[in-house]
């Protein structure tokens, strides 16, 4: 993964953990939902570079 996306991807998913749980202890369930759509958000990305990264070192190997 490129490493100027790994970063902030993780990040984002921790800030999407961090919220997730605030939600859950403060019983605002809109909050904890939040925090879910963040994580996945920061979750696709980071699959999608992984598949940039694959597609990039397969070229590299030609």
């Amino acid at each position: 993964m490129a490493e100027e996306n790994k970063g902030p991807n993780k990040f984002d998913e921790l800030r999407g953990k961090a919220k997730e749980q605030a939600g859950k202890v403060t019983g605002n369930r809109e909050q904890e939902a939040e925090g879910k759509v963040e994580q996945n958000k920061a979750k696709l990305k980071q699959a999608g570079e992984k598949v940039k990264d694959a597609f990039t070192s397969d070229d590299k190997n030609r």
